[in-house]
């Protein structure tokens, strides 16, 4: 049975949440077994448990916040707007992506594709 768009929604906001605050561990228990992570769009893909918690461990150390702008859920797919902001101390960096996710039916990502560029970080 497909993810419910209520299960789906959960995901999102527990990822969003992952990324700004939590552990690389938190954010890859969001994922299904043999996931892949494409980030940004264009990049080789990531596709074992240990590629993801070295590619979400660089945010670990980071004081960050991020805010869900707009989601969108088709059968066991999302497509979501979200900021993100770290604090860098006398500055900020804001990126705000579009992310492209599939669900199996527990609600686990069992893909990600992230769409952004370095032209698309603001700093302030």
């Amino acid at each position: 049975m497909a993810p419910s768009a209520e299960d789906i929604r959960k995901t999102v906001e527990r990822y969003i949440e992952a990324v700004a605050t939590g552990t690389a561990h938190d954010v890859v228990a969001l994922y299904a077994e043999g996931a892949t992570v494409e980030d940004p769009v264009g990049t080789e893909p990531r596709t074992s448990v240990e590629s993801l918690r070295e590619f979400y461990g660089v945010i670990e150390p980071l004081k960050q916040t991020g805010e869900l702008l707009t989601l969108k859920i088709a059968g066991n797919s999302a497509a979501f707007h979200f900021s993100l902001v770290t604090d860098l101390g006398e500055q900020k960096l804001e990126i705000a992506p579009i992310d492209v996710m599939t669900f199996d039916d527990d609600g686990k990502i069992t893909s990600m594709r992230a769409f952004w560029s370095q032209e698309d970080m603001i700093t302030g």
